[in-house]
């Protein structure tokens, strides 16, 4: 039979029939490989269904499978799934070399070994280093199995031999099959190994936690076919040089998406941080200009976050703006209101903003305390420590109302805050929480005003 060969995107999948240098598709360089593509038999036999069960059933005849969840014994992981695991589900979690994504699903397997079967499949670490891990983490289940092996059909003998309720592959570049004639990690066999995976998953009723290595852009390495198959995609965040960790959830088929849950990296491994909110505010300078409250929500959970704006006289004939943690043109925007609106020099002045604790903020209703902070700063007045700051800015200076207002002061006041400056589209919304100052505001002046006068 003739062969044929192609050549494919290692990044994003496009096919041609000869070599580019440059990927029409996602326009970059060198990422072509060649590989070989045997057309099937004209009178080769049709694919079977997955299963004999696959009939067509009406609505009213299938049950509902929301109880069929498995608690991973970690609250924070159980918050971003939508309350657990689902069985026969495919959980993707990416995230950056050494972040700790080896480390949260084996400590995951100490929760969920004494009730249930778990195979554990390595395909970047011996037998012999997974078990020095564990005995640092302190696992010692007897329900777990481990398989230091890359080559796919072995994996999925010994899982149809086990039945295991959950399975782990780290990671899925690492998988290959002798039938797809291309290295692993490549886009046709990590398509490959997600689909057979996939078919594991469905037929019996496993639910299956895949590792996956990203690209220097931050997105899943492989094909973006990857994210599609797969039920649920989970992306581990945090600097390694800093001690926290966020895992965000951005695709959720049995759940709420945007959900977060936040840990703390130690020696023994992943800590669960119940309070992400006095977390973020440790170590709170006070009586400091450009310090400024704002309470974000991440999913359904309210979090409060510390932004700080540092401006100093610049030396270059253009100012710079540098962001961290905030949309950097967003920012320059605000800076700009500052300026037209109040009358601020800021043309002179170099401006740096920065969430504390590595957050980012996407949501415009933080826009208030940013411009609030900086304005700190650069008049050398104090923000009162005990004052939450919300509200969205127009460019005319106007402040518009945000939303779940009540369930972001609720979260300040259980934290001691005794006032909060809202948009006055807000107002009536807010007045429900008892026992906090509330304090409306219509613009960036008024609130200036407001602020000064509060000042220690």
């Amino acid at each position: 039979m003739k062969t044929k060969t192609k050549f494919v995107c290692n990044n994003c999948g496009y096919e041609s029939l000869k070599w580019l240098g440059k990927c029409p598709s996602c326009s970059n360089w060198s990422t072509f490989e060649e590989q070989t593509e045997i057309p099937q038999g004209k009178y080769e036999t049709k694919v079977k269904p997955i299963s004999v069960r696959s009939v067509p059933l009406k609505l009213t005849e299938i049950s509902e499978t929301e109880g069929e969840r498995i608690a991973t014994g970690s609250a924070e992981l159980d918050r971003v799934l939508g309350g657990g695991v689902v069985r026969g589900s495919m959980v993707l979690v990416g995230g950056d070399p050494g972040i700790g994504k080896s480390t949260l699903l084996l400590q995951i397997c100490e929760n969920l070994g004494g009730e249930h079967s778990i195979l554990y499949v390595s395909g970047e670490e011996s037998a012999q280093q997974i078990k020095m891990r564990a005995s640092r983490l302190g696992v010692k289940s007897d329900c777990l199995r481990l398989l230091a092996e890359t080559n796919l059909d072995t994996v999925i003998y010994h899982a149809n031999e086990l039945k295991p309720a959950v399975m782990i592959v780290d990671s899925i570049q690492t998988m290959y099959r002798d039938e797809v004639a291309s290295a692993p990690g490549s886009v046709a066999q990590v398509r490959e190994a997600t689909h057979f995976l996939m078919r594991l998953a469905k037929e019996n009723n496993i639910a299956i936690f895949i590792v996956g290595h990203v690209t220097k852009e931050g997105s899943i390495a492989g094909p973006r076919v990857l994210e599609h198959m797969v039920d649920c995609v989970l992306y581990f965040e945090g600097e390694r040089q800093q001690s926290y960790r966020i895992l965000r959830t951005v695709k959720n088929r049995f759940g709420s998406t945007n959900e977060i849950g936040v840990f703390e990296m130690k020696d023994s491994g992943l800590k669960e941080v119940p309070n992400p909110s006095a977390m973020m505010l440790s170590g709170r300078p006070a009586d400091a200009s450009g310090s400024a409250i704002v309470c974000t929500l991440e999913g359904s959970r309210p979090m409060l976050a510390e932004i700080q704006a540092l401006s100093a006289p610049t030396s270059f004939a253009i100012a710079r703006r540098m962001a961290t943690g905030v949309d950097y043109n967003r920012a320059t925007m605000l800076v700009a209101i500052l300026e037209k609106k109040l009358g601020y020099s800021m043309q002179s002045q170099d401006v740096y903003i920065n969430v504390v604790g590595g957050l980012r903020l996407t949501e415009t209703a933080s826009d208030l305390a940013v411009i609030t902070a900086v304005a700190s700063n650069v008049k050398n007045f104090v923000i009162d420590g005990k004052t939450l700051i919300l509200g969205e800015v127009g460019l005319t200076g106007e402040i518009r109302s945000v939303s779940f207002a009540q369930k972001r002061i609720t979260e300040a006041k259980k934290l001691g805050f005794e006032r909060c400056i809202v948009p006055k589209g807000n107002a009536a919304e807010a007045m429900e929480v008892k026992g906090i100052e509330i304090i409306p505001v219509h613009t960036v002046a008024e609130t200036i005003k407001v602020i000064k006068e509060n000042a220690k």
